[in-house]
């Protein structure tokens, strides 16, 4: 069956889901990290098939409609906001004009949705067209939200949203597993800590001035020039093998000595191709300055050679833990380099930045600098620049394990189109735990075009089909 890109999604009910347990009003205070994040929304979703399994709720066995799977995912996220309580709250500035969770339990918009199109007619390929405002919830004030759509099928899509300035991808995924725990009556795995002291600054404040390359105060983009000349960025998702990860890693790994992941090895690669595309845009185009970088989750740094208490603590930490550290290289030196010396380009850049000292010293530049916002300096490109894009591992998306009691999904991805003229990148396992990656591409339109034409083995357009096995 063909895919339909054209189909009306209608809204049936709107509710407010609060904590399952009284919660005494407080503010949680955002961190130096957090303050890295400007207001920007993430959006998850999962598409289930129709199934016949029978679902169990509070009211007892029912049968497997629409209306009892709305019935326990209230029900179930009703208990987990009751410890992912920032979730409930909103965004306010504080007394010093700095945002803040105020955690007053005010709820999570819950919409419930209807579209005339089925499962396997999604156009996954293109989640602009068929998820960008028709399956993800529009978010407005508060900090997190849920759509819940059938589709006529009987399948069903679970959406959210939140603000990336309370949660990052890890504590997302702590929610996610949480929310389908509570469903199917399983205890909870993760209780999530909000010890803001682990990430505290040190005093007194001691940093590297390599930081001032890497992040930007806020007011500095006020006299710059920013990249408007390009085509906006849009969204595609593609398939990538287990086999063909395999090759890339092994011609990754021959001229470095140093072990190189798989998420090294195809940024790597990546990063190669559009570099020669924008060789391909002319010779004044050959000496710009490609910009690659590579979102490093610092949890596991921030801990390195402390007690096993303070690694529990940082495996359970909610909030921002994430630093870009990123590569620069001409265009014309991107195309004529092997896969090999790409990937230790890749990982000498990385180095840097994958040590307890570099987030310490992060903590310590932010606090340096407030109340003056700050963000990553990649993504503000500007005009005279060349290509630039961000790489952010999913490969921990625990879809696979958001099984609400009606079946693991059928398929799960993030959608993030994050606005700006800097690419982004998240490659995530597909629910078959085969090794195989979707990988959710926002890049500009010639760019993925130029991909699909040179390495249509590698990167495949995705659909259903290539994971329907399950």
């Amino acid at each position: 069956m063909g895919v339909h890109r054209d189909f009306n999604v209608s809204t049936m009910v709107k509710h407010i889901v609060a904590a399952a347990v009284p919660l005494q009003d407080h503010r949680l205070p955002l961190t130096n990290l957090d303050f890295l994040l400007p207001p920007l929304d993430v959006n998850v979703f999962f598409c289930y098939k129709n199934s016949v399994t029978t679902i169990h709720d509070n009211e007892g066995q029912q049968n497997n409609t629409f209306k009892c799977k709305v019935s326990v995912l209230k029900k179930a996220l009703a208990e987990a906001l009751a410890y992912f309580y920032p979730f409930a709250g909103e965004v306010v500035k504080n007394s010093g004009g700095e945002p803040e969770v105020l955690c007053n339990n005010r709820g999570v918009e819950f919409v419930e949705a209807f579209a005339d199109v089925g499962l396997c007619e999604l156009d996954l390929y293109n989640p602009d067209q068929s998820i960008e405002g028709k399956l993800v919830p529009r978010k407005k004030d508060a900090v997190f939200s849920v759509q819940v759509t059938e589709l006529k099928c009987g399948g069903t899509v679970v959406a959210c949203a939140f603000d990336h300035r309370v949660a990052d991808a890890y504590s997302a995924n702590m929610f996610w597993v949480t929310w389908a725990e509570m469903a199917t009556f399983k205890p909870i795995s993760t209780t999530p800590g909000f010890h803001r002291s682990l990430v505290s600054p040190r005093s007194p404040l001691n940093y590297n001035s390599t930081f001032d390359e890497m992040y930007i105060p806020i007011s500095s983009l006020l006299n710059s020039n920013p990249n408007q000349n390009m085509d906006p960025l849009i969204t595609r998702v593609y398939y990538v093998s287990k086999y063909q990860l395999d090759i890339l890693q092994s011609l990754a790994q021959i001229e470095c000595c140093k072990k190189i992941s798989k998420l090294q090895s195809f940024s790597a690669f990546l990063w190669q191709i559009i570099g020669s595309h924008t060789c391909q845009l002319g010779m004044d185009h050959v000496n710009k300055i490609s910009r690659m970088g590579i979102v490093v989750d610092g949890r596991n740094r921030l801990s390195n050679e402390e007690s096993k208490e303070k690694a529990q603590a940082f495996n359970s930490y909610f909030g921002n833990v994430l630093s870009v550290p990123f590569g620069e290289q001409k265009c014309g030196d991107l195309k004529d380099m092997s896969i090999s010396k790409m990937a230790k380009l890749v990982h000498d850049f990385l180095a840097k930045s994958v040590t307890k000292d570099h987030f310490l010293d992060l903590i310590d530049w932010v606090e340096a600098h407030r109340p003056e916002p700050a963000m990553t300096k990649i993504y503000c490109t500007e005009d005279g620049d060349g290509p630039a894009f961000v790489v952010s591992s999913g490969l921990r998306f625990p879809v696979s394990k958001v099984d609400f009691g009606w079946g693991k999904p059928t398929f799960g991805s993030y959608h993030f189109p994050w606005g700006g003229s800097c690419g982004y990148v998240m490659p995530m396992p597909t629910p078959l735990e085969n090794g195989d990656w979707v990988v959710y591409m926002h890049l500009h339109k010639e760019q993925l075009d130029y991909i699909e034409a040179q390495v249509p083995k590698v990167l495949k357009p995705f659909s259903l089909e290539m994971i329907n096995s399950n």
